[in-house]
């Protein structure tokens, strides 16, 4: 195929999660919602731990920057399919496309990182009390936070600037309401060798070393909690860290989702669907989850309205 680019003037098309134009609206509603709830939702928490001192702790830091990072992914996706269905249009440029595709991998791989410094954070608390501040000090989260970000931030330039090299065809149409890489570079009309090859090595590293971590975190957590002798401490350890075992659950488990459904089942309705849940939903669960089950975040979440409505 000739060698020029027609996608830098031609952008492309975004199929969106259906093509019936009476269901537009009710997406329209649904997605603006989720979308309202999520930023106010994660905003909430970080305004709460950030205003409270008992919740400047390094749990809450990071809880704080996973709240800061779902924001932004959310936002990577949903404002333009909310534009798209209201101009009832389904293009974005190449350059759109690029950036979007950027950005998402940027705040996917944070939530990945996140989680693992979470999960990392939990275990120093459970099995090793009696060194937490030292182990766990400002300098040291802030330092892990800022390799995530620029590891994060290479290896998604690294994808972008391989897939600036592929050539597309006019209108290529992505069967998806938002430009996702491992689609992109599936409807190239060039060789795609190489940036498949760094697609699967990224995932295993950015995939698979974190998961690893946490599942070594929770083992030795399991452990240390099975000799303890008094069955409060057990179950107080064990409740700090319930709120993240169903974060990791549910972002794993969609996120396994999303894989399976892009590579077994050859169904972009079922993508779609799958989709959903992992850029949509689970930033809108994360609060929820949070709140709901750590008693620290509902008491600061009290006294952060409370201030606000001018309680005495």
């Amino acid at each position: 195929m000739e060698a020029e680019n027609q996608t830098t003037a031609s952008g492309f098309l975004l199929l969106g999660l259906s093509e019936d134009p009476e269901l537009q609206p009710l997406f329209f509603g649904l997605f603006l919602s989720m979308y309202l709830v999520t930023v106010l939702g994660n905003l909430f928490i970080i305004l709460a731990v950030s205003s409270d001192l008992h919740l400047h702790t390094p749990m809450y830091f990071f809880l704080s920057n996973l709240s800061f990072v779902d924001i932004c992914f959310i936002t990577t996706t949903v404002p333009k399919m909310l534009v798209n269905i209201q101009t009832e249009s389904k293009d974005i440029s190449y350059i759109g496309c690029l950036t979007q595709v950027y950005f998402f991998m940027i705040f996917a791989g944070l939530d990945i990182f996140l989680l693992s410094l979470m999960a990392y954070d939990r275990f120093v608390a459970i099995c090793h009390p009696l060194h937490y501040t030292v182990i766990m000090n400002p300098r040291l989260c802030g330092l892990l936070v800022l390799m995530s970000w620029v590891i994060i931030f290479w290896v998604s330039l690294l994808h972008i600037l391989l897939i600036m090299r592929l050539n597309f065809c006019i209108g290529t149409e992505i069967p998806n309401f938002f430009c996702e890489l491992a689609q992109i570079i599936r409807l190239a009309c060039s060789d795609t060798l190489i940036n498949n090859i760094f697609l699967y090595v990224a995932t295993a590293l950015l995939g698979v070393f974190p998961l690893s971590g946490i599942l070594f975190s929770y083992s030795q957590i399991v452990s240390s909690l099975m000799r303890m002798s008094s069955t409060r401490s057990k179950y107080k350890a064990f409740s700090t860290c319930g709120s993240h075992l169903s974060i990791v659950s549910l972002y794993y488990g969609t996120g396994l989702g999303v894989c399976i459904s892009s590579s077994v089942i050859h169904s972009s309705q079922r993508s779609c669907i799958a989709s959903v849940m992992y850029t949509v939903v689970t930033p809108m669960l994360n609060p929820f989850i949070y709140s709901l089950r750590n008693k620290d975040v509902k008491g600061a979440l009290g006294r952060l309205f409370c201030r606000a409505a001018s309680c005495p």
